[in-house]
């Protein structure tokens, strides 16, 4: 039977856990450091880094009440998204707090100093010992502690309150000019470099599974350790700044001895001494308690040796994840210098944290009826898209190592998930999966309501005079079929643009042959159409203008490929998908004559439902079998496409044309599209206005598609209001 973990950690003990991985190397090690990078500005940086914290440490709140289990970063990660990213995310927060952990120890070395003579060798041996101590701890239980951690955290909190209480009324104002020493780049650096000095507000939610009543206890230990470390560090470092001279203070490990001593003399550098030995000690006890975590949740999820997770009968503890966790810290600390690899820890922080508020807005999207939290962040997404521009902005001023790291460590857990976890999972995110069977839900909906028939409004055929004669039937064609299909009236208007110097009285008096060219145009057709010519200055306007006073609802025109993108009535065609007010269908036209077989395109995503209507519409009116084609990547799992699968075979059923369906597996998407298309006869797809943020994300297959193949393309834009926001078809893209 399997074992779980005790529930025996209250508010105060989890409040004192998050803060006890908080306040050790941060302070006690740090800022000497951070005012060579940024001089006094420092102050500022810990306040900044926090603010980016902020909405991270909200995001795991909300996500900590609606999944109190061991695991933290990871779960929520991998919940949202899969586990690839999970296990991602719980590798670097794994290393990452072993690391901080490590490096607490050798901060420790430092302060060790301060009382004997202890040669560089021995500080090493110390930190083995002393983390050897720590892992005991952790072996015997959580309750043991958590119980430790409330009191060390409690005793250095009241020092640190005298300190600056004391030490505020000594600081010298000259010492913080000029304030921004190496100017905003310096800031900026600073604040990424000092970012791992939060890293351990969010650190409860890894031992969420042990906490008493968590819906109310993780969100109030969150908010307020994060809100408390942010007064702290700012006024500790207010103090140190101000009272210790700028070249000493760039060059010591032990800045707050240093500070205290500045101003409490010999006893006072001994105190804060003492005081540092106990918070480094209760930041590697933090680090191990909560880094140990991960490996047991990965391993839950078969994404670790089944050892890791295995709880032990006595002392309730992960014994195995412990003890591998205490093998890799044993490693850092005695063969890798900590200090230099601070960066990489925020960095890589950074990375993580950047990971959580995107997992936070693919639950929120995905309307999971299981995603019930207690408490829910604010502000957002406003809140969670600060913190992870914030969070890439640092990155950027951290320099390459830090980056090349974060890299590194990025490849190794991708490696890992590859290597061991790939072949022993079967699951995906739950909140992607969602968002994909939703998004087909509302598709198939939306679709269902376009193909009922009645209501269908106008369809305007736009053309100008360079329209071809052969154009006029195609264009036609396509609005007719609509027509035939869900009903309306069609519209044929001539736009003509005349220069500024003409007045507009004077062009439409003017007998150039255009009306009589235009009946004879329509005339040939098949199809009862209503005729006009419209002279304009502005055919965008006007175009946009005759839509809105006349209602209606579809303009059918000829797209036009022009060096610098395609063209409708000789201005920009992206301007009418975005302007005009109504659905689009622009038609590259290569023939309408022989319609034997029709074939939608989709990469990413469902298909537009206007897609849907057109392309039925057209191949019911001429007889032609449906085919819709959709490109997936060649690894794609089978439970990835189980609810593509589905909402293909419920679309085909909707559409009144014999219709089949066609699943393409390929890691170059757009060359099987290409290839798969083309013995087409006319091709529908779905395009937006282009824009370098959506092509970046979307790409531009729709464009390359009406550039390259053979046949007729239809390019579809639907103008209806739509339900969601850019993220959320950013999160449909990483759904499909």
């Amino acid at each position: 039977m399997a074992k779980e973990l005790e529930r025996d950690l209250g508010l105060y003990a989890t409040v004192t856990i998050s803060m006890g991985a908080m306040i050790g190397s941060g302070i006690f090690v740090l800022p000497g450091l951070a005012t060579k990078i940024a001089g006094p500005a420092a102050i500022l940086a810990y306040l900044l880094a926090g603010l980016v914290v902020l909405p991270a440490a909200l995001a795991k709140a909300e996500m900590a009440t609606a999944m109190p289990e061991a695991g933290g970063t990871y779960l929520y990660i991998d919940r949202a998204m899969g586990p690839l990213p999970g296990t991602i995310a719980g590798v670097g927060a794994w290393f990452s707090l072993t690391f901080k952990s490590a490096f607490a120890l050798v901060g420790l070395g430092a302060y060790l100093l301060l009382f004997v003579p202890v040669p560089p060798g021995a500080v090493t041996v110390v930190g083995l010992a002393l983390a050897v101590v720590l892992l005991v701890v952790n072996v015997a239980g959580v309750k043991q502690t958590g119980r430790l951690q409330a009191a060390i955290v409690t005793l250095v909190l009241a020092a640190l309150v005298v300190f600056i209480a004391d030490g505020i009324t000594y600081v010298d104002r000259s010492q913080y000019h000029p304030f921004f020493e190496h100017g905003g780049g310096g800031l900026l650096a600073a604040t990424g470099f000092v970012f791992v000095s939060y890293a351990g507000v969010t650190k409860i939610a890894s031992v969420a599974e042990e906490v008493e009543d968590p819906g109310r206890n993780i969100p109030i230990s969150i908010l307020v350790s994060v809100a408390v470390m942010m007064l702290v560090y700012t006024f500790v470092l207010f103090v140190v700044v101000g009272v210790v001279p700028h070249e000493g203070l760039k060059t010591t490990l032990t800045p707050m001895a240093v500070a205290a001593e500045e101003f409490l003399g010999g006893w006072g550098r001994t105190a804060i001494g003492v005081v540092a030995v106990l918070a480094l000690t209760s930041m590697a006890n933090a680090g191990v308690l909560s880094s140990a975590r991960f490996p047991l949740a990965m391993s839950r999820d078969d994404l670790a040796p089944p050892r890791l997770g295995r709880v032990h009968g006595g002392f309730k503890t992960p014994v195995y994840s412990i003890a591998f966790t205490g093998v890799v810290l044993l490693a850092l600390i005695a063969f890798v210098p900590v200090l230099e690899l601070a960066k990489l820890a925020s960095a890589f922080k950074i990375l993580v944290f950047s990971l959580v508020n995107v997992a936070l807005m693919a639950f929120r999207e995905s309307d999971l009826e299981s995603y019930d939290p207690e408490f829910v962040a604010p502000g957002y997404p406003w809140v969670q898209l600060f913190g992870l521009v914030a969070g890439l902005v640092l990155v950027t001023q951290m320099g390459a190592l830090p980056l090349a790291g974060a890299v590194g460590l990025l490849v190794t857990g991708t490696g890992w998930y590859y290597v061991y976890g790939r072949e022993r999972t079967e699951r995906e995110g739950a909140a992607l999966d969602a968002i994909r069977r939703t998004t087909g839900d509302y598709s198939l909906d939306t679709a269902r309501a376009m193909l009922a028939t009645g209501g269908g409004g106008g369809v305007l055929v736009g053309v100008d005079p360079e329209t071809e004669a052969s154009t006029y039937r195609t264009l036609v064609g396509v609005a007719q079929a609509v027509v035939t299909r869900r009903g309306g009236r069609i519209d044929v208007v001539r736009f003509e643009s005349v220069p500024e110097q003409v007045t507009l009285s004077a062009a439409a008096t003017t007998d150039d042959g255009s009306e009589a060219e235009l009946a004879s145009h329509v005339g040939r057709l098949d199809a009862p159409v209503e005729t006009e010519t419209v002279v304009t200055h502005d055919a965008e306007h006007a175009v946009a203008n005759y839509v809105r006073d006349r209602e209606m609802n579809l303009l059918v025109g000829e797209w036009r490929p022009e060096v610098l993108g395609a063209e409708f009535v000789g201005h920009d065609a992206d301007w009418f998908l975005e302007h005009v007010g109504a659905d689009v269908v622009f038609v590259r036209d290569r023939g309408f004559d022989s319609i034997d077989e029709v074939t939608v395109i989709a990469d990413r995503g469902p298909y537009d439902p206007l897609e849907v209507l057109v392309a039925d519409a057209v191949a019911h009116a001429r007889d032609a079998r449906l085919r819709f084609v959709y490109a997936a990547d060649e690894d794609a799992r089978d439970e990835q496409l189980a609810p593509i699968l589905t909402y293909h075979e419920d679309l085909t059923e909707l559409c009144t044309a014999p219709a089949e369906f066609e699943l393409l597996r390929d890691s170059d998407r757009e060359a099987v599209l290409l290839s798969a298309t083309a013995g087409t006869d006319l091709a529908v797809a779905g395009v937006s206005a282009q824009n370098p943020l959506y092509d970046a994300v979307f790409g531009t297959l729709p464009e390359t598609l009406a550039d390259e193949l053979d046949c007729t393309v239809l390019l579809v834009h639907s103008h209806q209001p739509r339900r969601h926001t850019f993220l959320r078809y950013l999160l449909e893209r990483l759904a499909f």
